[in-house]
């Protein structure tokens, strides 16, 4: 079946069987690698993506499902320069990340959740669910938290950071 996904602001025409994931899709057939596959049940949180600027778990979704829809990953995060994402930076700084292998979900999720609401620093709760949609088996979660907390600050009152594609 012919789709055709905006994937990180690039359009791409795809032939995919009906039954495949996204998460495969974007791994197998455009090599966008950032996007982690683990329990494959859509609990662990490693396979999230943006799809029209809202989290969702591409382990659980159909590449058809997404035809005409705009999709970014943790490929797409950065400016348009190569600029890292305040998340990024606020990961690297607050030290919430060890192996890294749920880093790519939480920073999506992360991201949408800032991109929803840019006043998330004033809203622990609402961090704390973004930390809680995810598993880290490494950091124990509060530097995870720290790190949304310190880009939701940074972020605050910046009107002209890359709000994706």
């Amino acid at each position: 079946m012919k789709i055709t996904l905006n994937v990180n602001g690039a359009e791409h025409t795809l032939d995919v069987e009906p039954r495949r994931l996204l998460a495969d899709v974007l791994r197998d057939d455009l090599a966008l690698t950032g996007t982690h596959l683990g329990c494959e049940h859509g609990i662990c949180g490693a396979c999230s993506v943006l799809m029209d600027g809202r989290p969702i778990r591409s382990c659980l979704v159909l590449a058809v499902q997404c035809d005409g829809n705009s999709v970014r990953t943790v490929e797409g995060l950065a400016g348009p320069d190569g600029e890292p994402h305040p998340l990024q930076c606020a990961f690297s700084a607050e030290h919430a990340l060890q192996c890294g292998f749920c880093t790519p979900g939480f920073l999506m999720t992360a991201a949408g959740a800032l991109e929803a609401d840019p006043g998330l620093a004033d809203h622990p709760e609402a961090i704390a669910g973004v930390v809680g949609s995810g598993i880290c088996r490494c950091t124990g979660y509060e530097p995870i938290r720290r790190a949304i907390a310190r880009a939701a600050r940074d972020q605050k009152g910046t009107t002209a950071w890359h709000r994706g594609v």
